[in-house]
């Protein structure tokens, strides 16, 4: 039991040691530094009392509570440069580039950038930019636009130059400044290289333009030469083909002539064969034809002389029984000539007594027309005759009562019939104005009243007019004829001086 209460303790005491060691080891990974901090120790290479030691690569004992273990990144870091610069011509610019940068390996540099950046690694790119962008300033200010520009490298190697001990105070070394882009906002770059752009675009079309040229020659020097060996192709297809006809019209007439020689031959002994054939048959026709054909013909012709009097008997009967068809038809044809010749009669009387009818009708409607037209004619003379002696009537009735009137009171009839006729007299009193143009009147209405009873004594005297008027028109009118009924009109009677 004892040996186990002691095995026990002594695990314990081992795992605790363990634990314990654990606690107080620490590593140093490949990319970082540990700071070790608490008590006084000397590094190689840095001063005695700066208090802190340096671990890098390997593991190193810390003593919990007594010493202070920190680490500081040795990755790479890097900024952007965005700097607005001035050149040595006053000419602004805006300079892009990239600074990639890191902490030293050696332990003074991790001991500068330890004492500067230990809480603050983050800021180191911002302090890294604020260091180049002054310098880049200062260099760029003694430089020209063109410079820069032809020789980039120069102004990055200078601005490392200016930048490297600061950045060694600092602890940091430069990996790489590359300067990407030179901006212009005053087109002072463009401009610089429009000469050169407008050259090169110059020689570029001049040589275009020679390329052109020599490509036209050399296009036309390549359609002469086609043109020529087509010409001279064509010279000798024509050549050969010439030939070829002609050889091939030789070939054509070869063979007519040959065969023209064959048929010529072939005719030759055909035509002794037809005169051999043509004697041998006409003995075969002398033979096997024309004795035959005498017999034949006597045959034929008394067959002939039988059928013509055969013919001629009947011909002799057709002509009687067709002249016994005809005497028929003619009297056929007498007989319905007669038949129509009565039905036109009776149609003709039948026409005749229908017209006279109509006649006579139309003599009865014409006649009492007259009779009826001669009747209204004799009513409206009558009423004629009765409207004139009703008109001369009330004429005669008017010219007594008018009669009568001036009998008994004159001077009223003369007053109406002057009142009636009164503008006709004051026109002709007024016509002696009429080639007046203008009047002065000077003793106001008496003087114009004045003035129209001259105008009337100047004119005739007005009543007197009046009178005679009156009194021809109140003479008495001798009496309006009325026409008998058939006479003319009656024949007015007009008193000259009183006298009818």
């Amino acid at each position: 039991m004892t040996i186990g209460v002691v095995a026990g303790v002594v695990l314990a005491a081992i795992t605790a040691l363990i634990g314990l060691f654990k606690l107080m080891w620490r590593v140093a990974e490949p990319n970082e530094a540990l700071v070790i901090s608490g008590s006084a120790h000397k590094t190689e290479g840095i001063g005695e009392g700066m208090g802190f030691r340096i671990v890098t690569g390997r593991g190193t004992l810390v003593l919990p509570g007594v010493q202070a273990v920190r680490k500081l990144s040795l990755d790479l870091n890097e900024t952007q440069l965005n700097v607005d610069c001035v050149t040595h011509q006053g000419i602004p610019l805006r300079v892009k580039g990239v600074v990639i940068f890191k902490i030293g390996d050696d332990f003074v540099s991790i001991a500068n950038a330890a004492r500067r950046f230990l809480d603050q690694q983050k800021m180191m790119p911002e302090r890294v930019h604020i260091v180049f962008a002054g310098h880049l300033r200062s260099i760029v200010g003694g430089l020209t636009v063109e410079d820069m520009i032809r020789d980039r490298e120069k102004l990055t190697g200078q601005t490392r130059m200016a930048c490297g001990t600061e950045m060694e105070k600092l602890g940091l070394i430069v990996d790489s400044l590359q300067i990407h882009e030179i901006e212009d906002p005053t087109g002072y770059i463009k401009n610089l290289a429009m000469p050169h752009a407008a050259a090169v675009q110059r020689d570029a079309r001049i040589a275009q333009a020679e390329a052109n040229r020599l490509a036209t020659e050399a296009e036309q020097t390549a359609f002469a030469r086609m043109a020529e060996a087509t010409r001279d192709s064509e010279i000798l297809q024509a050549g050969y083909q010439a030939e070829r006809d002609k050889a091939a019209a030789t070939a054509r007439q070869a063979g007519p002539l040959s065969e023209a020689a064959a048929k010529q031959e072939v005719v030759v002994q055909e035509t002794r064969v037809a005169e051999l054939e043509a004697h041998r048959r006409e003995q075969q026709l002398q033979a096997d034809v024309r004795k035959p054909a005498d017999a034949a013909a006597y045959q034929t012709r008394t067959l002939a002389e039988a059928e013509r009097d055969a013919r001629i008997s009947a011909a002799q009967a057709k002509a009687k029984e067709t002249e016994l068809a005809a005497a028929a038809e003619a009297t056929r044809v007498r007989t319905a000539a007669a038949a129509e010749a009565q039905a036109t009669e009776a149609r003709g009387l039948a026409a005749a007594t229908a017209t006279r009818a109509g006649g006579e009708a139309e003599a009865a409607a014409t006649q009492a027309k007259g009779l009826a037209a001669a009747e209204s004619a004799r009513a409206n003379g009558l009423a004629a005759a009765e409207s004139a002696k009703a008109r001369g009537l009330a004429e005669a009735e008017a010219i007594k009562a008018r009669a009568a009137a001036l009998a008994e009171n004159q001077e009223a009839v003369v007053a109406q019939q002057l009142a009636e006729n009164w503008p006709a007299i004051v026109e002709a009193g007024a016509g002696a104005f009429g080639s007046v143009e203008h009047m002065v009147l000077l003793n106001g209405a008496e003087g114009m009243s004045e003035m129209f009873a001259k105008a009337l004594t100047m004119g005739g005297t007005g009543l007197g007019v009046a009178r005679q008027l009156l009194a021809s028109m109140a003479a008495p009118q001798p009496p309006v004829a009325v026409p008998a009924p058939g006479e003319g009109p009656p024949t007015a009677r007009i008193p000259v001086d009183g006298r009818p």
